[in-house]
């Protein structure tokens, strides 16, 4: 005879929004470059490889838009644009560096 099988309860509301947000693709791995300090648009695409110019900017508008990335204009010439974390962001800098631990000791290498 089997176990009954019991409903789960709904996922906790601020875990489903953590990943809303962690759980796109890109989003962890730019977090995670920021962590190392302040950077500009092409040293990031270099950091992050894979990655277009197309989604690395959108990312970067919606992690702004969360409040986790900070966009910074320097006057020229030349115009340069650099990102960086904000408090939030650097906040999620421990969390991301146990995140990637936990996946060297428990997931497999493509």
């Amino acid at each position: 005879m089997s176990e009954p099988v019991i409903d789960a309860p709904a996922c906790d509301t601020a875990i489903t929004l953590a990943f809303s947000v962690l759980g796109k693709r890109w989003n962890g791995m730019i977090l995670g470059v920021l962590g190392n300090g302040k950077t500009s648009f092409v040293g990031l695409r270099k950091a992050v490889t894979g990655i277009s110019d197309t989604v690395l900017s959108e990312r970067l508008v919606e992690l702004s838009d969360t409040g986790l990335v900070r966009r910074e204009v320097a006057e020229g010439p030349p115009v340069t644009v650099s990102y960086e974390l904000t408090t939030a962001g650097a906040e999620l800098v421990p969390t991301i560096a146990e995140l990637g631990q936990w996946a060297k000791r428990n997931l497999a290498r493509p």
